[in-house]
């Protein structure tokens, strides 16, 4: 072991003759007694070369300078004496007192012991002692002995207090080791199992009861609600659910919800658009057909209608939440607080025809009558008036929706809506012979009327004939409206109690409104609320949401029952008295008077549905006829009663049943109001109903641009891909709104193709995930099959009849000069607006020496792009291939060839995957055959952002055609924002249809117009500012009320379920009434962009690594009221991170440690958006490197002295 003094191991002949020894391990480099060493111990961990105030300068190369022999006599440093430079020991597991083999044997301690230290004595072949480092400081060299390598190791002074070490501080530290904190932090870390997991069914039932998070089944309680009327609906969704369901969605053809839906909405359009983060776009669609949409959203009854046709019905994961859907969007937009306005293409009310002046009245300020209005209004009468019975507005809505369903803001919001085409409402007045009659108005010279009343009053049971709500009888037209009246904000300017409803209660009837008041009375402080209906459970005719919700909150059920007495005692009543009902064989229903139930109970509401009984509207209604119901007679197509000027819908008709049925009726009114006016004023109107959609500012946004000299309608445009296989579908492409297409690349006659089969598949980087959405589609389909020719005939057949949509012709040829200028001379004679040429199709044409081979060269590519230039006068585009290491040299080649602009880029070439026998897909023949293909979609989307700004820093001003990954007007806006003027998309309509065009273009006006609305500011685009809420609902701060966190599962949740309950009881006691509801209007304050003035915004922004300022740190804040405690954020950051996160063994809340270092891979797996922020640290970062980086210096075996630094030159870890 030359020129590496090592220590014998215990037991040799040499540690015997010469007892415990003190060596010195050299590093590798560094000489010892003259001699360079010849072993190769480990080599010790190397620091950067940069720290945060730049590069760091090495120290000086030094040498260990060897100490004198000492004598066999002289005794061995004692604890206590200055710390010195020591060799690593032989062995692991040796203290103070050098017994055993330890690494770490020292034979030193810390200065400061009483009198002079004893020297060391001589040694068989000693070193001449080293010059002792710093007291507060010791390093151990690596060293191998016999096979065993020592790590390098610091040693503190603090280790060495009191002048003699125990075992435990004599042991190095390993840095391969996670130290005693982070261990702790692991402590739930994930672990690979080894074995069968033990626990008794008793400790189990206990853990159980812990961490559950749903209602316990043995719990039979009612949950405290009084005063709570916060949502209660299983339908709402925040974005993040909204998003996860729009993604699922199928956006089937022809599809079934469609048609279940009594509105008609596009369910399966405003679904894109949700998924596409256009929630304007998903609002626009819903309102066109259903002005009462955010109400719909709330309280359809989807399981019936829309949900109950959804294809995924047939699938394991179930139907899609269409409601909830419907809902967030809408109230997304109803965040935006921007107003509806009259169709664009219609002249100003004073130039519009006479008919539009007509005055039309209606009756009832429900949802028929609103949707009615809000029609008449878009088609462009003026003239528009509704008479209310109450002081309040909405109808039922307003009155016997409660709360919990359906805030009063929501409806106000739609009222304002239709308010803002000028509908006029005039509350406080009836329809009655003492107010109003159909006759009074026909003299004050109204054209058509629509009767929107409802039905206004109760029916209710003999037995309760002479009962009033002091005896505890309430129906259910007397008793929803008082809760409505005390919770919901705006219907009243004065505050009303809510009814004291204490003990039990009884609900009679089994539809919508029986199971609301069940739900309701719990709100007012009942124990125990029992529905008792006359039929059995499978005849129950509320919708399945509702009578889960009145289940959910521990109402009891009860069926075959039929009331036949009350009993009263003190003027209350004390029980109900019921007989059991039956169904015979024949389906008739009777009742058993000797078989009776008694019922204690202390409230009674009856929900047996409403009438018309009210003498004084029916007379208002003369001459209308009345059917058998003693409902006028309505034609269900038309709506017109028996008079011809006058229209009905609504619960009057006795057809619709819902609130979206009544709405479709006022819907369907309209039109032929519409019909008949314009027939009174001699006018005509077209066969099929076409009804205006619904518009706002938004709408009104251009969204054209120039490039090259075209003027483009809008900057989507169909790539030359599989969307362009044909003419025809660019003809029905330019049908559906988009600005330009290219043609499928097509070559001249000599190079035509044949494609082989399978050649188009799904990508694997969406993972298990079938149908459409996918993330990216693999192809090895080569240019167009179709010829030159056919081409050239349907560019100047598509212009001829879309001449402000730009067509450009995709070509390609090898590299033939004469090949290039023929075919774009053909070409642009078709009629063509501009070409491309396609130098980047990276498989199959690349062999043939086409494509790819040409354009992965910068001088071939600048050839071609001069041989065109000299063969057209019209401007050209090169499409560039991402497969190449610079790019921006090929763009360049291009400008300088005479290229007016690029396309970037192509697909990426790449395999998709392999099966589990080796063979590919797609595979080809028999053989199975495959071959590299051309990877598409949002997969490249990365690759492809990066080549457009790219280019756009380095060729400033030069028009790019991007194409890569674009699905969605949001990343459309990327690629404007890159620098690229307008954009190209094929794999997006791979995944959906033509039609997503309309989506692009809302979406992309509506981001433009958001950027000029200052109130919008900390929006995301179209996402809101994140409140905390759980399940899409907004959540109380707990930690606030009381001062500490608790989860949401388990005895927290009982514990939050309570504090809520107290503090709902605390709000009732202390509200004195509400604050008027007052709705804003968002008017952007400064311009609205335009695309030019978007494009290459980010560039600003990026730049090279060395210009990031690492002065500027973050760090990762959660929200533990939105936290689901699933504990991502912990597993990631301890096993790709910083172990900085500690998580609850208890309550599983997660707290980010003072270790932070800002990664951001928390944020990056957490499932719930905005539940963590990262935020501005407020102390300065100074990263662990492990060792100092002096020490690092040292060990690298630089020459100089060997001596540790001085603490005050080590920067802080």
């Amino acid at each position: 072991m030359e020129g590496n003094v090592c220590a014998p191991r215990p037991g040799s002949p040499e540690d015997a003759a010469s007892g415990p020894r003190t060596e010195v391990s050299a590093p590798r480099g560094v000489r010892a007694e003259g001699k360079k060493r010849s072993g190769s111990p480990l080599r010790a961990p190397t620091a950067s070369t940069f720290t945060s105030r730049g590069p760091l300068r090495r120290a000086p190369p030094r040498t260990l300078r060897p100490r004198p022999p000492r004598s066999s006599g002289q005794p061995r440093a004692a604890p206590g004496s200055p710390g010195r430079l020591l060799p690593a020991a032989a062995g692991v597991g040796r203290g103070a007192g050098g017994a055993g083999r330890g690494l770490g044997s020292r034979a030193a301690g810390a200065q400061g012991g009483a009198g002079p230290s004893p020297q060391p004595r001589p040694r068989g072949r000693g070193l001449p002692a080293p010059r002792p480092p710093p007291p507060t400081l010791r390093f151990l060299f690596a060293r191998r002995r016999g096979g065993r390598h020592c790590a390098p190791r610091l040693e503190p002074a603090a280790a060495r207090r009191g002048g003699r070490r125990d075992a435990s501080a004599a042991m190095a530290p390993v840095l391969s080791k996670d130290a005693a904190d982070i261990e702790s932090i692991l402590a739930l870390n994930p672990r690979t199992q080894t074995h069968a997991m033990l626990r008794s069914t008793s400790a189990k039932k206990v853990d159980k009861r812990h961490w559950k998070r749903n209602s316990d089944k043995n719990c039979s309680k009612c949950e405290k609600l009084e005063n709570n009327f916060d949502d209660i609906k299983h339908t709402t969704l925040g974005e993040r659910g909204a998003l996860r369901e729009a993604m699922r969605c199928l956006k089937c053809a022809d599809a079934p919800c469609q048609k279940s839906c009594p509105t008609n909405l596009d369910i399966k359009s405003f679904i894109t658009s949700i998924a596409n983060k256009n929630y304007y776009g998903a609002a626009k669609m819903i309102f066109s057909d259903n002005p009462l949409g955010l109400t719909c959203g709330m309280v359809c009854p989807t399981s019936d209608l829309c949900v109950g046709g959804c294809n995924l019905y047939a699938t394991e994961e179930g139907p899609i939440n269409i409601g909830g859907l419907q809902q967030f969007a809408t109230e997304v937009f109803k965040a935006m607080n921007i107003t509806q306005i009259r169709n664009p293409s219609l002249p100003p009310p004073e130039k519009m025809p006479e008919a539009y002046s007509a005055k039309i009245a209606l009756f009832g300020a429900g949802p028929a009558s609103i949707s009615c209005a809000s029609f008449l209004a878009r088609l462009g009468y003026s003239d528009i008036t509704i008479f209310e019975k109450q002081e309040y507005v909405g109808g039922l809505s307003i009155s016997e929706i409660p709360q919990f369903r359906l805030p009063y803001d929501a409806v106000n919001f739609e009222i304002e809506l239709m308010k803002d085409l000028g509908v006029k409402i005039i509350c406080g007045k009836s329809l009655s012979v003492n107010e109003i009659t159909l006759s009074t108005l026909k003299e004050e010279g109204y054209k058509a009327a629509f009767i929107g009343i409802g039905l206004p009053d109760p029916n209710k049971n003999s037995i309760f004939k002479d009962l009033t709500q002091n005896h505890g009888f309430y129906t259910s037209k007397d008793f929803l409206p008082l809760v409505a009246k005390s919770s919901k904000a705006g219907m009243c300017a004065c505050h009303s109690p809510l009814p004291s409803i204490r003990g039990v209660v009884i609900v009679l009837g089994a539809g919508d409104t029986a199971f609301d008041c069940a739900t309701s009375a719990l709100c007012c402080g009942a124990r125990r609320v029992f529905i008792v209906f006359r039929k059995g459970f499978v005849n129950i005719r509320a919708v399945p949401e509702e009578v889960e919700l009145a289940k959910e909150k521990k109402c009891e059920f009860l069926p075959f029952l039929s009331p036949r007495k009350v009993e009263l005692k003190g003027g209350r009543i004390v029980a109900v008295q019921f007989v059991r009902t039956e169904q015979d064989e024949a389906g008739n229903w009777h009742e058993h008077e000797d078989e009776t139930v008694r019922l204690k109970a202390d409230v009674v509401i009856s929900a047996f549905g409403s009438v018309l009984s009210d003498p004084t509207v029916k007379e208002a209604l003369s001459p209308l006829k009345f059917n058998r119901w003693n409902l006028p007679e309505v034609d269900p197509e038309t709506m017109q009663t028996s008079e011809p000027w006058v229209f009905a819908g609504g619960d009057i008709v006795g057809v619709a049943n819902t609130t979206v049925e009544s709405v479709n009726d006022g819907k369907q009114a309209s039109w032929y109001i519409h019909k008949y006016i314009q027939s009174q004023y001699g006018a005509s109107v077209c066969a099929k109903p076409e009804l205006p959609l619904f518009y706002t500012p938004i709408d009104l946004v251009d969204i054209s641009v120039e490039m090259a000299g075209l003027k483009f309608l809008n900057p989507f445009g169909l790539a030359s891909a599989t969307p362009a296989t044909s003419a025809s579908m660019i003809r029905r492409a330019f049908e559906a709104g988009w600005g330009f297409a290219l043609t499928k690349t097509f070559s001249l006659d000599k190079d035509i193709v044949t494609n082989v089969s399978p050649r188009i598949i799904r990508g694997t980087t969406s993972g298990p995930m079938y149908g459409p959405g996918q993330s990216s589609f693999l192809n090895i389909e080569l240019i167009s099959e179709k010829t030159a020719a056919y081409w050239c005939q349907s560019v100047t057949e598509l212009k001829a009849d879309f001449p402000g949509n730009i067509v450009i012709a995709s070509i390609m040829c090898s590299y033939s000069k004469n090949d290039w200028m023929e075919l774009s001379k053909m070409a642009e004679a078709s009629g063509a607006d501009a070409l491309e040429l396609n130098l980047s199709c990276p498989h199959g044409m690349g062999e043939r020496g086409m494509g790819l081979a040409c354009g992965q060269d910068p001088e071939l590519v600048r050839n071609i792009c001069r041989w065109v230039r000299q063969a057209v006068q019209i401007p050209f585009f090169a499409k560039l291939t991402p497969n190449v290491t610079d790019i921006v040299s090929i763009a360049r080649a291009a400008k300088e060839g005479g290229a007016d602009g690029v396309t970037a880029t192509n697909t990426v070439s790449g395999l998709m995957g392999l099966k589990a026998d080796g063979t590919p897909w797609p595979a080809v023949g028999i053989e199975k055959r495959t071959t590299y293909g051309g990877v598409s979609g949002t997969a490249i989307r990365p690759i492809a952002l990066r080549a457009v700004t790219s280019i756009a820093r380095a060729l400033p001003g030069f028009p790019i055609l991007a194409t890569g990954g674009i699905d969605s007007a949001e990343s459309g806006l990327q690629f404007l924002h890159s620098g690229a003027s307008v954009l190209q998309v094929c794999s997006a309509v791979q995944n959906q249809d033509f039609t997503v065009i309309q989506d692009y273009c809302t979406g992309l006006k509506a981001l433009l117009y958001l950027k000029s609305i200052e109130e919008l500011r900390d929006w995301d685009g179209q996402s809101p500012a994140t409140v905390s809420h759980q399940k899409g609902k907004p959540v109380p701060r707990i930690a606030e009320l009381m001062g500490k966190k608790l989860p949401s599962f388990g005895p927290y949740l009982e514990q939050r379920k309570e504090i809520i309950a107290e503090n709902k009881i605390r709000q009732k006691e202390q509200n004195a009434g509400f604050p008027p509801l007052e709705r804003k209007h968002f008017i952007p304050k400064k311009p609205i962009p335009t695309i030019k003035d978007v494009i290459g915004k980010a560039l600003q922004y990026l730049g090279a690594f060395g210009e990031l300022s690492n002065l500027e740190q973050v760090v990762a804040m959660i929200d533990e009221e939105m936290c689901i405690n699933c504990g991502k954020c912990y597993m990631t950051c301890n096993d790709s991170g910083y172990q900085a996160i500690q998580f609850d063994p208890e309550t599983h809340l997660p707290t980010v440690t003072d270790s932070c270092t800002g990664c951001t891979l928390c944020l990056s797996v957490c499932p719930i958006i905005d539940c963590i922020k990262m935020v501005s640290r407020t102390t300065p970062y100074e990263p662990k490197r492990g060792l100092p980086l002096a020490v690092n210096d040292l060990m690298s075996g630089e020459k100089g002295e060997g001596i540790a630094p001085e603490l005050s030159q080590v920067p802080a870890t």
